[in-house]
Parts: C-alpha cells; sequence; structure tokens
C-alpha cells in the first residue's frame, strides 16, 4: 500500500513562531525565485517599451557566457548551474532543522521508479500542449520568441543543456510546491490561497517571455500542485519537469533552422 506524505496540516514545526517561519520563507525567496520575479517584471517592462513587436524579440534561456572561449564558457555555464542550486540547500538545511528533511515533500530516493514514471507521463501530456499554446500566443503578438539555447558547438553542449534542465526543475520544484506549500500551510493559509500564491509565483517569473509565457506556467503551477497533493512527493515533479525542459534544449539544438515551424530569433 502506496504511504503518502502530509505537508500542508501542521503546526509551526520544530517549535518555530509564525513569524520566524514568515521571514524565513521571504528570504528564500527573496535570494531565489521571488527574486527572478521581480526581474521577469522589469525585463517585460524592458520588452514592452522597445521599438517593435514581442514576437520579433528574443528571450534566451541558455546563452553563452563567454562567446569564443569554449573552457571558461564551460566554467561559467557550471558555476551558474551549481549556485542555482543553493537555495535548494537552503531548503534542504530548514527541513533538516525542523527534523523532517527533504523526505517531508518527496524529494527523495525512496521511489525513483515510481517518480519517473509518473514525471513521463505528466511530461508527455504536458509538453505538446504547451508547444502549441507558445507557437499560437507568440503570433498572436503576446510572447516574445523564446530561443532556448544559443550555445556554441562545442563538445559540452548536449551535457550542459541538461544540466541546466534538471537544475531548473529541482529549483522550481523544490521550492515553489513542496516548501512554499509546506510554509503556507504553517502559516495557516487555507489550500486554495497555497495553490494560488504557488501558480502565481510560477507565472511571474516566468513574465520576461511574455504575457503567453506567464499564462501558461501558471497553468501548469495549477496542475503541478493538485497532483503534488494528489501524490505527496515533489519527485514526479521534477522527473517531469526536467524531461519538459530537456526536450525543449535538446529539441531546439537540433531542430533550430532545419524546420519551418519552429520561431528561430
Amino acid at each position: 500500500m502506496e504511504v503518502r506524505v502530509h505537508t500542508e496540516s501542521y503546526g509551526a514545526g520544530a517549535g518555530l513562531a509564525r513569524r520566524t517561519l514568515r521571514s524565513e520563507a521571504l528570504l528564500v525567496l527573496a535570494l531565489s525565485l521571488g527574486a527572478s520575479a521581480v526581474g521577469a517584471l522589469i525585463s517585460f517592462a524592458g520588452s514592452l517599451t522597445r521599438p517593435g513587436a514581442l514576437k520579433d524579440q528574443a528571450a534566451t534561456l541558455v546563452g553563452s557566457q563567454a562567446p569564443g572561449r569554449p573552457w571558461l564558457d564551460l566554467a561559467w555555464q557550471l558555476f551558474g548551474i551549481a549556485t542555482a542550486l543553493v537555495p535548494v540547500a537552503l531548503v534542504a538545511h530548514l527541513l533538516a532543522r525542523e527534523r523532517v528533511g527533504m523526505g517531508s515533500i518527496g524529494f527523495d530516493l525512496t521511489g525513483p521508479r515510481r517518480d519517473l514514471g509518473r514525471g513521463t507521463v505528466v511530461a508527455a501530456a504536458i509538453g505538446g500542449t504547451g508547444l502549441l499554446f507558445y507557437l499560437g500566443v507568440r503570433a498572436a503578438g503576446f510572447n516574445l520568441t523564446v530561443v532556448p539555447e544559443s550555445l556554441p558547438d562545442v563538445w559540452w553542449k548536449i551535457p550542459v543543456l541538461i544540466a541546466s534542465a534538471a537544475q531548473n526543475a529541482v529549483l522550481e520544484e523544490v521550492i515553489v510546491v513542496g516548501y512554499l506549500l509546506r510554509r503556507l500551510g504553517q502559516l495557516g493559509w487555507s489550500p486554495a490561497g497555497a495553490l494560488g500564491a504557488s501558480a502565481v509565483l510560477r507565472g511571474s517569473y516566468h513574465l520576461y517571455q511574455g504575457v503567453g509565457g506567464m499564462v501558461g506556467n501558471m497553468v501548469m503551477g495549477v496542475l503541478f500542485v493538485l497532483l503534488y497533493r494528489k501524490w505527496g512527493r515533489v519527485g514526479p515533479l521534477v522527473a517531469a519537469h526536467a524531461l519538459i525542459d530537456t526536450v525543449a534544449f535538446v529539441g531546439y539544438a537540433l531542430l533550430a533552422g532545419r524546420v519551418g515551424w519552429l520561431p528561430t530569433a
């Protein structure tokens, strides 16, 4: 029989006051995706005030950090991936302080095959729909042209793209779903309010892509919260997100300029 981890109905945890938990959550977000949301808003404002239609502007997700210097570029890529995961390490520390650990949000190795299987099904369901939605909102003028990668053709290109996809997945699902829902539950938020906060946060840090990127990710955020509550684990969501981003990054690297339906910058 499957055992689910209940993550949203409990007291303050580890004897910490609500003020402490509130401050902690705000600091974690300020160091990670909350800051990204503010940056995305500023970036989108810049896009709106720049001459030309949104679809004629580009939002590059993984780009070169040192053009023409592949080894330095690789060092910067790995540095960026590693430092982006520091907030996840902080969350692990904070949950360990509560004596519950990352297992309380279902980010562990207790069921890797089950998590991967569920994640694969979710990725397959979302991937194609998401692509069609992006093409539609871009054509309608609500979105920038998303360029998943613009790395040079070097030996480390595909491994770095896969590592970047995994980093995105771990960072977003651990913080925006597992950690945030746990803290909001401890702070007395209603299930509907916590779902809305998680979905809006996910959409907001994708606003740099345009209104379509924000709305599409908010819808994905609602679905992911519902699945998290059903399964009690972020593991399947991490797997799904990593697969979606891997297909987007690697697929773009292989198909850009070779097929007519894929927009390029």
